[in-house]
Formats: structure tokens, sequence, C-alpha cells
């Protein structure tokens, strides 16, 4: 009797054990910048970032406050949506109020050299600051912010360097108090096909996240998908699958 009781007890354990590990995996924070570019300024965009925002993730990023960032256009012109994305990823709320210092730091250093430059070139056009030029590039009526938590992921451990992948969206609105149930299906259903697909060499990652601090209200979570091109499409949802039929967007990372 005392034996059976060991054992149940153990077994009980090893189960609290196994919960514990599940629910203390990381789950990281993403930061989105969502710009609507002007026609025609999206190469000036792109050289901004490389100036001013690039230089400060690179550096965070060596120093393991940063785990990934990058920037993406979408192929797809939808009205009321945005046309380039900044995105990166932290472990927690430490890290982004470190990125958000970092970049306000960095913006007031060039403010400050380009107020001493123009005024030392006096009868010249000042130089405007990065904040002028992002207006100029940007609506900035259209910027949105969001925050997500990666609640599962997973990626190819061989993705070749250099490659910058296509990503396609895939966003759910979930009613109130079914998150859990929503994971729980997910998990269930669509994670074995997309692991089937990831070691397969279809695809190069993928995950589900949720928005981490409610905003517009359009979605709750989303999932994303990274390929090396557009033929995966064809092997990622067949066109009679329930997933083809949630809203979903596509981008270029950059």
């Amino acid at each position: 009797m005392k034996k059976r009781l060991f054992f149940c007890l153990l077994a009980i354990l090893l189960s609290c054990i196994s919960s514990a590990a599940q629910q203390s995996k990381p789950q990281p924070l993403t930061f989105w910048y969502v710009y609507t570019i002007n026609p025609g300024k999206e190469d000036d965009f792109i050289d901004l970032i490389k100036t001013v925002g690039q230089p400060v993730r690179d550096k965070l990023m060596a120093d393991g406050v940063v785990l990934a960032w990058g920037v993406q256009a979408s192929m797809l012109r939808v009205p009321g949506m945005g046309t380039h994305w900044i995105w990166h990823v932290v472990n927690d709320w430490s890290g982004i109020e470190k990125v958000d210092g970092a970049m306000r730091a960095q913006i007031a250093k060039f403010s400050s050299n380009d107020s001493t430059g123009s005024a030392a070139k006096k009868g010249q056009k000042p130089v405007a600051s990065v904040s002028d030029r992002l207006r100029e590039i940007a609506d900035m009526s259209k910027t949105h912010d969001y925050i997500t938590r990666g609640l599962v992921s997973n990626q190819s451990p061989t993705t070749p360097a250099g490659v910058l992948p296509y990503t396609r969206y895939g966003f759910v609105k979930v009613k109130p108090g079914k998150a859990a149930d929503y994971r729980k299906a997910w998990e269930k259903y669509n994670k074995p096909v997309y692991d089937k697909l990831l070691a397969d060499g279809v695809i190069l990652g993928y995950g589900l996240e949720v928005e981490e601090v409610r905003t517009s209200g359009e979605f709750t979570h989303f999932t994303w998908v990274d390929a090396k091109d557009l033929a995966a499409r064809t092997r990622l949802v067949p066109p009679s699958s329930p997933i083809a039929n949630t809203a979903h967007r596509k981008s270029r990372r950059r």
C-alpha cells in the first residue's frame, strides 16, 4: 500500500514538474512600429532606418537585450493598413524600456548634430531633424504601435544566411474567456502541420502570438509563418483548409 501511494505521489510530482516547465517556457515580447510610407519615399525610409535605428538595435542585439529585429514591407496594398513594419523582439518589459531609451537618445543625438551642423553653415537650408524627415517620409497620422507576446514558436536551425523570408500573417479575434481554448486547439491541430512543414524544409519558422496590450481591438491573436519564397504558399495552406479563411497579410522582410 505504501509503495503504491509512493508511486502515485511521484506521478503527481512529475506531472507538476512537467506543467511548470511548460509554463516557464520563455514568451518574448515583440514591439511593432507600423508605418504608412508615402509613395516614392520607400528608399528614404530604409536609409533612415540604416542610419538611425540599425546601429542602436544591432548594439542591443550584441548586448543580448534584443533577440531579433527586422523591417518588413507589405506585398498587398490594403486600404487602412500600413505599408512597412519595424519590429524587435526582447525577453521582457525591461527590454522594451531599454530599446525605447536607446532610440530616444539616438534621435536626440542626431537632432543635436543636425542643429550644430546647420548653425555652422549659415545661409544654407537647415538640415531636417530625424522627426522632420520621418514626417516627410511617412503619414504619421496612420502610425500604429503594437506589443505582442509569443506563445508558441519554432524555427529552422539551418536557415541560409542572407535569406529575406516572405511572411504570412493570419489574424483572428478570439472571444472573451476563450483564449486558453483557442491556444489548445491551435496546438492540437495547427502545430503538428507546421512542424511537419518545418521538418520538410517547406517553411523556415512559425509562431502564435497574442496582443499583450490591447489597442484597436481588430484582433487578439495571430499566426506568422516564414518561407524562403512564395512557392511554399501552395503547400502551406490548401484552399479548403479552415486556416485559409482567417484574415491574412503577406510581407517581405528586408
